[in-house]
């Protein structure tokens, strides 16, 4: 255990005086920096806010702070599921919101250079408005970019173009000592020794942080076409898509969800497009499934061959969206699950685990049947292109410290489910505080010790966002 110290008032008149941001403490401190998006894995109070304006001023309030020992946490929108930005020692957080800057396009070699907090639905918007399209897409559209990297976020088109870390060609990073420098370049490829680059993305906030980020772009595919597919049970739905990938069909994205959540997030947003039975038949599960591109005709191809594929794996039938608005509509139940749970639970907790697609069907329904053992209340949906599940377990009326005890258990023995799957813990949310515990159990002594290694050589004091995944 590093024993840290306070930050005291010459530290802060340093601070104040090294930065052109504004600086907040105590009671100034919004408590929205407490936590993130899960209260659950605890609160901290950050000592000292510093609202970040540019990568020099970052690199001389990291430097005052290595030099005394304090440590460090930056911090994004707050939108993070692992408790990966909050102060659980104190110290000084920097906030990288303000550093929200499209700096330029280069479309020669087609990337864009952005500063660390602009947001992702910004990025979106503003890429499609110029004809082109930054490919990852997770739920979360009011993340940043910076905390998209520091995740190495997925999202629902990962199963055809990938994570962030296929998009990211350079960044400019401070270190954990105060320095500036530049992991990467405007290149396609690289050989150039060890990928240190490739090191800080999914490091949350633990090995630099990030302050401009040059990330590749592609063309905007100018068909796009989406399908309802509803099915009569859960385990034909997801046994459904690997017969896709077989027929060398490849969507842009492709979701499971069950009925259940499905009524929960429309009655949440208010709108109703997903049917509930059809043919005398009630409806169990759904996927939904987007195609892309570039020539309508050759869409349309792509469909009716993925239609023929669903209807004969068990679909009951299949509900064709194939305007902006009908895609939008499709769209927006999806979008707003964790809201619609959110809403509905005093107490949540999550995790994102990760299986091989072959076995996703096998194990939701070990997720299923585990979760009767439990008082809690369980829901699950997910990226079943590329098996990335999303579990939430909702306390209802149980006690914290109960719920908390019986989650760890549950928690324990599914992302072991996992392992003997072949998957891993996180696909996408990262590890945080929260699961910080469970990589270890899992990854083992090797790993974890190679982890920490490569910590202490970037930060030998252990002052960047200290306690988080290892």
């Amino acid at each position: 255990m590093v024993n840290y110290n306070a930050v005291t008032e010459n530290v802060i008149e340093e601070i104040k005086n090294a930065v052109s941001g504004k600086t907040y403490v105590g009671e100034e401190i919004n408590i929205d920096f407490f936590h993130d998006e899960m209260p659950i894995y605890g609160e901290g109070q950050p000592e000292l806010v510093v609202d970040a304006t540019n990568a020099e001023e970052i690199a001389k309030v990291v430097k005052i702070c290595n030099e005394n020992k304090i440590p460090v946490v930056p911090r994004g929108a707050g939108t993070g599921l692992t408790g990966a930005g909050v102060s659980r020692h104190g110290g000084v957080m920097i906030n990288m919101q303000s550093m929200n800057k499209i700096l330029d396009y280069d479309e020669e070699n087609m990337v864009v250079r952005v500063e660390p907090g602009v947001l992702l639905n910004d990025l979106a918007e503003d890429c499609l408005s110029k004809g082109y399209m930054y490919p990852p897409d997770p739920g979360e559209k009011f993340a940043t970019l910076g905390g998209n990297v520091a995740t190495n976020a997925g999202g629902m088109r990962a199963v055809k173009y990938g994570t962030t870390r296929n998009y990211v060609r350079s960044m400019e990073v401070v270190t954990p000592t105060g320095e500036i420098t530049t992991f990467g370049a405007t290149v396609s490829k690289t050989s150039t020794g060890f990928s240190l680059k490739d090191l800080m993305i999914g490091s949350e906030g633990t090995l630099g942080i990030i302050t401009e980020l040059t990330l590749k772009i592609i063309p905007a595919p100018k068909e796009v076409m989406s399908l309802i597919v509803p099915y009569e049970d859960l385990d034909t739905c997801i046994s459904t898509v690997p017969q896709l990938f077989r027929a060398n069909l490849n969507p842009q994205a492709i979701e499971f969800m069950e009925k259940e959540i499905v009524d929960m997030s429309e009655i949440y947003i208010g709108k109703s497009t997903f049917p509930k039975e059809l043919e005398g038949i009630e409806i169990g599960a759904y996927l939904l499934i987007t195609f892309d591109d570039e020539d309508e005709d050759a869409l349309n191809d792509i469909v009716e061959q993925a239609a023929e594929v669903l209807m004969e794996a068990g679909a009951i039938d299949i509900l064709v969206a194939d305007t902006p608005n009908k895609m939008k509509e499709a769209w927006a139940a999806r979008s707003s699950f964790l809201e619609a749970i959110e809403s509905q639970t005093k107490l949540l907790d999550e995790c994102d685990v990760v299986v091989p697609i072959n076995m996703i069907a096998k194990y939701v329904h070990y997720v299923n049947e585990r979760a009767k053992d439990f008082p809690f209340e369980v829901k699950s949906f997910g990226h079943a292109g590329d098996g990335n599940l999303h579990i939430y377990t909702c306390s209802n009326d149980m006690e914290k410290d109960e719920f908390i005890k019986q989650v760890d258990v549950f928690m324990n023995d599914i992302y072991k489910k996992a392992y003997e799957f072949g998957g891993q813990i996180s696909g996408e949310h990262g590890i945080g505080y929260g699961k910080k515990a469970f990589l270890h159990e899992f990854e083992g002594d090797v790993n974890t010790e190679l982890m920490r290694g490569i910590k202490k050589v970037f930060d030998p004091n252990l002052i960047l966002n200290p306690d988080k995944v290892v």
